[in-house]
């Protein structure tokens, strides 16, 4: 497994990558985010931390055109930066980002998050056949999503995301449930992650995205007209 760590402040950097390489992992550091960009999209790892306030190009703009580019798509992002304002947060959601940490944190907090990112993306195939809802089909097995025979890119969370709502379709999920059971979190302090990830998916279904309703109070369902 490799990890690109975009990180301005190399202390931190070697840091992050020395307590990765003790879990296995291969590491390589870019200390600025143009050079970070490059560097995933040549070496297309497995994961990236990703810190907002770079040099040369800030990592909102990294994870912008990461997320626009089909071969490094789907590759989880972990944003970690100073910034712990909400809009912050958000915005980074919008952009793509899988998860966000605020400095300072512990290695242990990055190392369950990155763990809880890895479940979601290298799940085992389901024995199970094609959801279809309307024009959505999802294929659990190939982790591939249409809309109208057109596929749709997602990350690892949000394939996750849709596929616990198709598979509960017409009952209503809580934001905890789905902080629960799509992030693997056991709290309810970052409920705002679902509100942005659900907002970014249904854009990215366009009409298949109207089925996804919100729940005012509660959370979302999605329901087949």
């Amino acid at each position: 497994m490799k990890a690109i760590i975009i990180e301005d402040e190399r202390d931190l950097a070697e840091l992050l990558a020395f307590n990765l390489e003790k879990e296995g992992w291969q590491t390589v550091i870019a200390l600025d985010g143009r050079s970070g960009l490059e560097k995933v999209t040549s070496e297309l790892p497995d994961l990236v931390i990703l810190d907002l306030m770079l040099p040369e190009m800030g990592g909102i703009e990294v994870c912008r055109l990461l997320r626009r580019q089909e071969k490094t798509a789907a590759i989880p992002i972990i944003m970690v930066t100073a910034k712990g304002e909400e809009i912050d947060r958000v915005v980074g959601f919008e952009m793509g980002a899988d998860d966000y940490l605020v400095k300072p944190f512990s290695t242990r907090e990055l190392l369950l998050r990155i763990k809880a990112i890895l479940r979601r993306s290298s799940a085992p195939p389901q024995q199970e056949k094609i959801l279809v809802r309307g024009v959505l089909a999802i294929d659990p097995d190939r982790h591939r999503v249409t809309v109208r025979g057109e596929e749709v890119t997602l990350t690892s969370t949000e394939f996750k995301l849709l596929q616990t709502l198709a598979e509960r379709t017409g009952r209503m999920q809580g934001r905890e449930l789905l902080l629960r059971d799509v992030w693997g979190y056991n709290s309810s302090a970052d409920t705002r992650t679902v509100d942005t990830h659900i907002t970014r998916l249904r854009g990215k279904l366009g009409e298949a995205g109207e089925m996804i309703r919100t729940v005012r109070g509660f959370g979302y369902k999605m329901e087949i007209e």
